[in-house]
């Protein structure tokens, strides 16, 4: 099989015969047949997924869901069927909402596939007709027109007026005019290959003839669809934390375990006694309710960013976006407006430099603002509350420009009607329209400075291109030649505006009389008066500069990677405080380099431009190499591949293909890189309430373990039932885990770095807390229990009644103890949850004691009340116990 390399370099008669067509009769009908053998058809192909079953029988293999599954199989051998029935409830909730987002993250690829088109006007044996898509092969020649999507990646031989919007491949909105001629370099950049148009895109203007060059899997979107299915994600950091502490809980849980079954056997208990004994303590060693307790926090997060205009697609991504510690950025649309503006008016007498507020009084400018308005063929529909946009964005600007000092393309047509035009050429490299003008010039300060004439023509394009058919300037006092002096004055002007990234057209005009075509460029361009320039660009989103800056103060580092030129990334890149001074990488530096260069280059550049689908994997994957976390933004299928591989793949909302959104974790409904950092902001608060409810859970089991250990060392029996225990990580543990698991972000969220994500899940302030709360828990219920264990009464519940409600107690004191700092521990609103789940929490422990039901199915008595006073007591002390360390630990 024999693929097309650099078409894009040689003329087109050299095209045709190297794909050994013809440009007239395209392929013979058993010619295309063949090739279809040899090339295979024009489709996008999947590879065999991974079956549902497998995806569901892989979310049983978690450390801690397979920690679940032995605790719940040991319970059910002994009978436990309440025990056993709870932990299946929660093994089985967790494997389907695991599933549920596996699943989800295989449909990029169909949403790739709806790129394809089904037929296509194809010319073979001479004779126009239209097949499926599917059996193009190369070397046939198709015809496309507006509206049409591109079936195949070709290469044009005829062009009339075409422009192609090539967003989904490059991730820039505007559309890209496209003709035929030759390119000289064989490694310009995709965006930049005007004589190529590639599957997928959108033919907006215009129409063309093109020789297909690849199909199926060999074009630009097969590559990315290759790309997509080659990403493997990893796990996210909390789900690797999460396993790493399950390992060390089995360890610890396994020794804890045959410890005191050892102890019990050297002691003449008897084994069946000791091993219940034993599987008791490690059910308190394992936090039974974590893996619900982190879903269900997640899904909270998630649905709190959701009104902050964040989609989370994958639970997973809520903590990650915690860790982030370099966010890879598409321009256009996230840190600008996606909306060209005119920032620049120039004309020889004056330069503006920002759009005035009010009107604007010089004459010059007011002609310029006229003829963008009507040598156009944008529209802008004014309703009560909306502006409808018709037309090319670049076009609309213009219209929007004027419009703002209340000129009204509508009302200028019917004074100024259009009878003639000579079309944007990608030749000409300009558009030039006639307009009907007599005598109206009075009540149209615009154009006081017109003589009289019946028609005036109107031109705007490149400047050079305009500069070449003009002989005048039009200056403050009127029309002047154009001497060299004038042409060097304007391209100085020019150039030093196009280094700030504007982007700028020039204005032109020419009176009409004597004999002249209307339609005819000759006759109505020659002797052109030039007018002046106006500059655009897509401006930075308000916000962001002041994000980007908030990024920087968290110790994140914003990096802009886009499809558009360098100079204008550079422009934008300055203007929003990125680092500029390492200057930017374009995909032609990047192919020249190794992996290890680029990871060495990554380190200080932050503006990457005209950069393809690969570069964009390239660059997420050197900043991976490095240890950084990534969060990548991205709209277009371009961006999917990168998508897929960054830790976090942010797709847009509003602007974003389907593809990108399925290869993502995270949806912006409002395109607004302030809504990543917000998000960011959250995900480091969910961190952080996680950790908190693993200090709480993991301190208040090691109390547990430690009564449930030395009891029988100081003439105890069994503290407590395996029931109660569950009961006590479940439903007490649980419910305050979910309301600590909502509190408010800390006041210093984003004024500190990113965590590690070699860090363990705790670190060494966490271990010790756990520590020393858990030695005080447990401390505190074993001198409960040894002071209302009476020998001769063991088998009163009593005495265990008081363990229970002490365990009980002091944990509510140790959740109330680590709420978020800069709130008072007994505020009632800054976290509601926390506050419904405290008194939950309390009325459930006091129905299961004073409840005779409940009494007897826990095995457990009602307490006098001073002895449930001493109980409510010493879960203040623990309360006060906590917030000293915090104290403590904020003045070291």
């Amino acid at each position: 099989m024999r693929l097309y390399e650099n078409i894009h370099v040689e003329n087109t008669e050299d095209v045709i015969q190297k794909l050994k067509t013809s440009a007239k009769a395209g392929l013979s009908a058993g010619e295309a047949k063949s090739r279809l053998a040899e090339y295979g058809p024009n489709e996008l192909e999947e590879r065999v997924k991974k079956p549902a079953w497998k995806m569901l029988l892989g979310q049983f293999m978690e450390t801690m869901v397979v920690i679940l599954i032995i605790a719940a199989v040991i319970s059910g051998f002994l009978g436990k069927e309440i025990e056993t029935i709870a932990i299946a409830a929660i093994v089985v909730l967790f494997a389907i909402l695991g599933f549920v987002q596996e699943y989800r993250a295989e449909k990029a690829m169909a949403a790739l596939k709806q790129l394809t088109v089904p037929f296509v006007r194809v010319i073979r044996d001479g004779v126009t007709d239209e097949i499926s898509a599917k059996t193009l092969v190369p070397g046939d020649i198709i015809v496309l027109e507006a509206g049409n999507i591109v079936p195949a990646d070709v290469r044009f031989i005829e062009t009339v007026s075409l422009k192609i919007q090539e967003a989904a491949l490059t991730g820039e909105s505007d559309p890209v005019d496209k003709r035929s001629q030759a390119i000289g370099k064989a490694d310009t950049s995709l965006g930049d290959r005007f004589n190529m148009a590639y599957m997928g895109t959108i033919i907006t203007m215009g129409r063309g003839k093109a020789v297909v060059v690849r199909t199926g899997m060999h074009t630009e979107i097969g590559k990315i669809a290759n790309l997509i299915q080659d990403v493997e994600k990893g796990k996210t950091p909390l789900q690797n934390k999460l396993d790493q502490l399950g390992k060390w809980l089995a360890i610890a849980g396994g020794i804890a375990a045959g410890v005191i079954l050892v102890v019990g056997l050297l002691q003449g208990e008897l084994l069946s006694d000791m091993f219940l004994v034993g599987i008791s303590v490690a059910v308190a060693v394992i936090p039974e309710g974590l893996p619900a307790v982190v879903t269900i926090t997640l899904a909270l997060g998630a649905q709190k960013m959701l009104k902050r205009n964040a989609l989370i697609r994958k639970l997973p991504a809520v903590e990650t976006l915690g860790s982030v510690t370099v966010i890879c950025s598409d321009k256009t649309g996230t840190l600008t407006e996606n909306k060209m503006t005119v920032t620049t008016l120039e004309a020889t007498e004056v330069s503006l430099r920002a759009f005035p507020s009010e009107g604007i009084e010089f004459p010059n400018i007011q002609l310029n603002l006229l003829i963008g308005l009507l040598c156009n063929d944008a529209d802008i529909r004014v309703n009560e509350d909306s502006k409808t946009v018709i037309g090319e964005p670049t076009e609309a600007a213009l219209v929007d420009a004027a419009l703002k000092v209340g000129m009204i393309k509508q009302e200028f047509e019917l004074k100024f009607p259009r009878v003639g035009e000579v079309p944007f050429d990608s030749d000409r490299m300009r558009m030039t329209t006639v307009h009907k003008f007599s005598g109206t010039e009075v009540t149209i300060p615009q154009l006081t400075a017109l003589g009289q004439t019946e028609h005036v023509a109107f031109m705007k394009g490149a400047v050079d291109s305009l500069l070449k058919i003009s002989n005048y300037v039009k200056t403050k006092e009127g029309v002047e030649p154009l001497s060299e002096q004038w042409v060097s004055r304007i391209k100085n002007t020019h150039d030093e505006l196009a280094s700030h990234g504007i982007r700028i057209l020039g204005l032109a005009y020419r009176e009409l009389k004597g004999t002249y075509q209307v339609n005819d460029s000759v006759t109505i361009e020659a002797e052109a008066v030039f007018s002046g320039m106006v500059g655009l660009m897509d401006p930075p989103r308000a916000s962001v500069k002041a994000d980007v800056k908030k990024c920087i103060q968290a110790g994140i580092r914003p990096v802009m990677i886009t499809g558009d030129y360098p100079l204008t990334a550079m422009a934008i890149a300055r203007e929003l405080g990125l680092p500029t001074e390492a200057g930017y990488l374009t995909s032609e530096h990047l192919s020249a380099m190794s992996d290890k260069e680029l990871e060495e280059k990554v380190k200080q550049v932050s503006v990457f431009a005209r950069v393809s689908p690969q570069d964009k994997l390239k660059i997420v994957t050197a900043f991976q190499n490095l240890g950084e976390v990534v969060a990548m933004t991205g709209d277009g299928v371009n961006d999917s591949p990168a998508l897929k591989k960054a830790d976090i793949g942010v797709a847009m909302g509003i602007t974003g293909t389907d593809v990108s959104k399925e290869a993502s974790d995270m949806v912006l409904l409002d395109d607004n890189f302030a809504t990543i950092v917000t998000a960011v902001e959250e995900g480091r608060a969910i961190f952080d309430n996680l950790v908190r409810f693993i200090k709480f859970s993991l301190g208040g089991n090691l109390g547990k373990v430690l009564v449930m250990l030395f009891a029988p060392f100081i003439g105890i029996s069994i503290a407590l039932s395996p029931l109660q225990l569950l009961y006590l990580n479940l439903l007490t543990d649980g419910l305050m885990g979910l309301g600590l698991g909502m509190e408010p972000s800390e006041k210093n969220n984003m004024q500190r770095p990113p965590r590690s994500v070699k860090d363990p899940v705790l670190n060494k302030p966490a271990v010790i807390h756990v520590t020393w709360t858990g030695f005080l828990i447990g401390a505190i219920s074993l001198a409960v229990g040894f002071f209302y264990f009476n020998p001769a009464q063991a088998d009163d519940p009593y005495w265990q009644t008081m363990v229970f409600a002490t365990l009980g107690f002091t944990q509510i004191g140790h959740a109330l103890g680590l709420r978020a700092s800069g709130y008072s521990v007994f505020s009632l609103t800054s976290n509601i949850v926390f506050t419904i789940v405290i008194a939950l929490t309390l009325i459930l422990q006091l129905v299961v004691i004073y409840v005779p039901f409940f009494g007897v199915f826990f095995s457990l008595a009602p307490l006098a009340f001073t002895d449930l006073t001493l109980s409510v007591s010493l879960g203040l002390f623990v309360l006060v116990c906590v917030q000293l360390e915090r104290r403590w630990l904020s003045k070291g």
